[in-house]
């Protein structure tokens, strides 16, 4: 069953795309993250633009993750104060990413820097998560406890001035590295079309020790709102969002997420991370091949922007 999308100005199998959702919305529920690392790829993979998989798996994002918001914001597990200010850097980097993303489309680079872009981010990222959970794993099965971080600890961050207390998360830290966290996931959401939580949720738990128990309502609050946001821009500066195959995603997504929620339920943590780490390794891989590999059309034609006739 073909379907055409406007904006791809690509025929696509409707089914491909309802299973694509479903998939990636699994593993989302599974794993507790967005899947814009996951989608963003595969859509490049079948033969989507980059520009319009970056611009348009956002939306995608962004309706997932408003579910979610409403769900943690109920529950009260969202640091309302943290999350603002995770929003002022972040609302800036997805300007800047946006204007990147322009600017790179504009002189015909932007699909070498998403390519190598993901291969240095997934690979690394993967291949740190899947040490650490195999590290896990095995002091596990060797009756070793688990390291912990020792409380009270402090760092270089300490020290640095424009101090707040945000007493959901009971902690007190500057503002100055919660502003360059969100200003950092801000631009990478809009430059590759991710929502980040696999790197956002580690650096609040890691970088700013905020609590298990609000970090993942938090990090939707900001997910939502730059998701939001690089919808919204890439929509009136590239025009490049396609609203069907956003609307089908959505539709398999919010599926698929329901039955990978009760699978993650049933899996231990440590199992569930080796796996994480993996699947982003393997995605990078991919990529990485993609980029080595020649292509079976070694011609393009492509319409050069600006360009003057005779």
């Amino acid at each position: 069953m073909q379907f055409y999308l406007p904006i791809a100005d690509l025929p696509v199998n409707v089914l491909v795309i309802l299973g694509l959702g479903v998939a990636v919305g699994f593993i989302s529920g599974m794993f507790g993250i967005g899947g814009g690392f996951l989608m963003t790829p595969l859509l490049i993979f079948l033969g989507i633009s980059s520009s319009v998989a970056v611009a348009t798996v956002p939306s995608h994002i962004a309706a997932s993750s408003f579910s979610s918001a409403i769900s943690y914001w109920r529950r009260k597990a969202i640091d309302l104060p943290l999350a603002l200010m995770l929003l002022v850097g972040g609302v800036l980097g997805t300007v800047a990413g946006v204007a990147l993303f322009t600017m790179l489309r504009r002189l015909g680079q932007l699909d070498v820097t998403i390519g190598v872009s993901y291969v240095v981010l997934l690979t690394g990222v993967g291949a740190m998560l899947a040490a650490e959970s195999l590290r896990a794993i095995i002091r596990e099965r060797q009756g070793k406890p688990v390291e912990l971080r020792r409380p009270g600890s402090h760092s270089w961050m300490h020290h640095l001035p424009l101090k707040l207390r945000f007493k959901r998360s009971r902690i007190f830290i500057s503002v100055i590295p919660v502003w360059i966290i969100g200003f950092v996931m801000g631009f990478i959401g809009a430059v590759m079309g991710i929502g980040g939580g696999f790197l956002l949720v580690p650096m609040l738990v890691y970088v700013l020790r905020v609590p298990t128990a609000t970090v993942i309502g938090t990090s939707t609050v900001l997910t939502l709102v730059t998701m939001i946001s690089a919808t919204l821009l890439h929509a009136s500066t590239n025009h490049q969002v396609d609203a069907v195959l956003a609307l089908m995603l959505m539709v398999g997504g919010s599926i698929g997420a329901q039955f990978g929620a009760q699978a993650g339920q049933k899996m231990r943590a440590e199992r569930l991370r080796l796996l994480l780490g993996v699947l982003i390794l393997a995605v990078g891989i991919r990529f990485a091949l993609v980029l080595v590999l020649p292509p079976a059309d070694l011609y393009a034609v492509q319409p050069s922007i600006g360009a003057q006739g005779p």
